[in-house]
């Protein structure tokens, strides 16, 4: 009888070493994206894109000569349930590295995970900027790499008011924030900019786009500037239509959409409006067909389209494993000494470098919405611009700067008093 109980025990902590021998065996990538609710438009194709260069990569070999496991969760939308999808991945899930959140209020709710859990996150998004995390990589735009550039284009228009329309959270208020401070010093009155909020999933825009016509109707060039986020914008490119707001009346010019959200519009009445990013589909160049190619054959929809924020992933993806290549481990610690002044090639026929802030080089492009939901390029940077963490254009901010290199080590130095602020030290 007791050798029979013996006998199980053996087995079963044979299994249970067996176990943990496995998943040491595996890299482990956690994906954390919303598959479900108002950011599912935007987000699953993310995911698929991951799931795309993941299994690439297995194909290559693996890394480290183990087969790269993804893990995937849905935080649905759901603000909280990203830091409790994201402890979950790093605490229980083990995972070596995580891709994921879009809107910035997400990315502000697990970045305290990130940093007290010490995980690694690759956020894909243009966002507003005004952070540097020790513990995240910036592989999306920051205001000086989209919205600066992309104000710029509409004044050279002679646009003389500017309405700024956004969804109610972090990135526009922020984002806002910095766009107007940068009017008002470039000679904009602001009586001439109007700003708008609405919430997450908003749907009735009939009332707000009769004022923002009445506002465009002063004997001033008027432009709208968004940066609505989500299944939202479906309803508001439907309004601005009906309402027979054109391109060449008052243009928009777009933060968040891209061809991802256009997918599921008639994007005829909306010829010539603009969006601001640093990748368009529409690129004719190798290494973006094919790229586009792969992803075509992998989702096995030749209509599926790309966008910047999966050049994004593509980009990080590719750094964080030419940093654990170089690391020889994906340690978090050593990728992080690893990955900073690492390129690779973006999809435009550059080069995407890491910065000590954390964020990357990137190009900065503006497309005019084509009928068939692409973007034509209208205007681009000569060369790859450099990210910054900290607005120039924001009291509180010209005097910060990020860098995660000895021996500064620190999301936000201020270069006149030469200290480090607390929140954003690293931790010793």
């Amino acid at each position: 009888m007791f050798k029979r109980i013996g006998l199980l025990l053996a087995v079963a902590c044979l299994l249970l070493v067996g176990g943990e021998l496995r998943a040491a065996d595996t890299v482990k990538v956690g994906i954390l994206h919303s598959l479900s609710g108002t950011m599912a438009i935007s987000e699953t194709t993310l995911k698929d894109v991951m799931l795309m260069l993941i299994e690439e990569q297995n194909k290559k070999g693996g890394l480290l000569g183990k087969k790269i496991e993804p893990v995937v969760v849905d935080p649905a939308s759901d603000w909280p349930l990203f830091a409790e999808k994201a402890r979950d991945l790093l605490t229980k899930q083990k995972v070596d590295v995580v891709f994921g959140c879009w809107t910035s209020v997400s990315r502000k709710s697990v970045l305290p995970v990130f940093e007290g859990e010490n995980g690694l996150l690759f956020y894909p998004v243009q966002y507003e900027g005004e952070e540097s995390s020790r513990n995240v990589i910036y592989t999306g735009a920051a205001p000086n790499q989209q919205a600066i550039p992309a104000v710029d284009y509409l004044l050279g228009l002679g646009i003389k008011r500017f309405v700024l329309a956004g969804t109610d959270y972090v990135f526009p208020r922020t984002a806002n924030k910095i766009v107007e401070a940068y009017l008002l010093a470039k000679g904009v009155d602001k009586a001439d900019i109007m700003i708008n909020y609405t919430p997450f999933g908003h749907a009735d825009w009939q009332s707000i786009i009769a004022e923002v016509k009445k506002f465009g109707t002063a004997g001033k060039k008027t432009a709208i500037i968004s940066t609505i986020n989500g299944d939202a914008n479906v309803p508001f490119y439907k309004e601005l239509a009906n309402q027979g707001i054109t391109a060449s009346s008052i243009p928009v010019m777009a933060f968040s959409v891209g061809e991802e959200e256009l997918s599921g519009i008639d994007t005829k009445p909306l010829v010539g409006h603009l969006a601001a990013w640093n990748y368009f589909m529409s690129l004719d160049n190798p290494a973006n067909r094919a790229f586009i190619k792969q992803w075509h054959e992998f989702i096995k929809d030749p209509k599926r389209v790309t966008n910047d924020p999966m050049e994004a992933h593509y980009i990080g993806f590719n750094l964080w494993v030419k940093a654990v290549e170089k690391a020889g481990t994906t340690k978090v610690d050593k990728v992080l000494e690893s990955i900073v002044g690492l390129s690779v090639p973006n999809l435009s026929g550059g080069t995407a470098k890491v910065l000590p802030n954390h964020h990357l080089t990137k190009p900065v492009l503006i497309g005019e919405i084509q009928a068939d939901g692409q973007f034509q390029i209208v205007w681009e940077t000569p060369k790859e611009v450099a990210g910054d963490a900290w607005s120039d254009y924001l009291p509180d901010s010209k005097d910060l700067e990020a860098d995660w290199t000895a021996p500064i080590n620190c999301g936000n130095y201020n270069v006149k008093t030469k200290k480090c602020g607390g929140s954003a030290a690293a931790k010793k």
